[in-house]
């Protein structure tokens, strides 16, 4: 994905939904560092405040074997 032309979105993530706070194309997983398109973003810490690119990532973010 072409960071440069698709700026990074800031996003308040809740629980079952997510907020954009500054308007943009992605969000960055806080595991890999892999962007993740705000249209497929289904994976999120809403008390860690960070995105996730899979449940892989956010299972091992949270310690915890899928």
């Amino acid at each position: 994905m072409d960071q440069t032309a698709n700026p990074q979105a800031t996003l308040h993530y809740g629980d079952g939904e997510f907020a954009v706070l500054k308007p943009g194309k992605f969000v960055t997983c806080a595991v890999s560092g892999k962007p993740i398109p705000l249209e497929t973003l289904r994976y999120w810490s809403a008390s860690l405040q960070e995105a996730y690119a899979g449940p892989a990532e956010a299972f091992q973010r949270l310690g915890q074997q899928p």
